[in-house]
């Protein structure tokens, strides 16, 4: 049986990679802060589906988070074949209105956390000629707006371009873009979502299989649903100075309030 492990497990897109990859027969290693909440997660997977599944408490804003991640992805003797690097935040606000240490702790969580984890996971994947990175960034990647969009944008090109550095060893690495999901990503963040849209709005679960499913065609960019896959289309064709008007009217309406 095959092993995934999945940072950011116990809400939201996280949950949903958990309970489709447990009822497709994987074992697990659940990784969040909250150790009472992972134990639950895990104990009610195992009982419904039958795989083992571990639990690491870990708080990737935090080198030694990130530390106790990366050693159990390098562990040759019990070997991870999926990582999904899921966890993550948004801080409500502007540029200039969240705080240094907070824009610090988001890169940190987004970025590092995302660049050590992978090259553990794929540096002991690539000996064995076999493995996956899924990397969960967001469509904020494709427009100027803001820290999270910055950072999540890193996460597509770094993601994109490791996948072309590892083609042919077998280890498959994606980045996930997704739009609006009901997670708890917006209540975590202080942000209103009464202004959003219901036809923005995504389902977590469909999002995760169709993101596997792009994995398995060995995408390396997933953006899983039409409606966002169309928004997208428009942003590309979408001179740059008229992009950021736009996006920064929209983040006023559809944003943290």
């Amino acid at each position: 049986m095959t092993t995934a492990l999945i940072t950011g497990s116990t809400a939201g897109i996280g949950a949903a990679f958990a309970r489709r990859l447990a009822s497709d027969g994987h074992n697990l290693v659940l990784v969040a802060r909250d150790t009472k909440r992972l134990q639950e997660q895990a104990t009610e997977l195992h009982d419904r589906h039958g795989v083992e599944v571990e639990v690491r408490t870990a708080d990737l804003a935090t080198d030694d988070g990130i530390e106790t991640v990366a050693a159990r992805l390098s562990d040759r003797k019990a070997p991870v074949d999926l990582l999904i690097n899921n966890a993550g935040f948004g801080n409500k606000g502007r540029y200039l209105d969240v705080s240094m240490a907070d824009e610090l702790k988001m890169l940190k969580v987004h970025c590092e956390a995302v660049l050590r984890l992978t090259s553990a996971a794929s540096e002991a994947m690539r000996e064995r000629g076999r493995g996956g990175v899924v990397n969960v960034a967001s469509v904020a990647a494709f427009v100027p707006r803001g820290t999270y969009g910055a950072s999540k944008a890193w996460v597509v090109q770094f993601t994109q371009g490791a996948a072309k550095d590892l083609a042919g060893t077998g280890v498959r690495l994606m980045a996930l873009c997704p739009g609006f999901v009901r997670t708890e990503f917006h209540q975590r963040a202080g942000m209103g979502t009464d202004n959003i849209p219901n036809w923005m709005w995504l389902d977590a679960d469909k999002l995760v299989a169709a993101a596997l499913s792009d994995l398995a065609r060995g995408k390396t960019l997933s953006i899983p649903d039409p409606r966002y896959k169309a928004l997208m289309g428009l942003v590309k064709v979408t001179p740059r100075g008229l992009l950021g008007g736009v996006s920064s009217r929209t983040g006023r309406k559809y944003g943290p309030q």
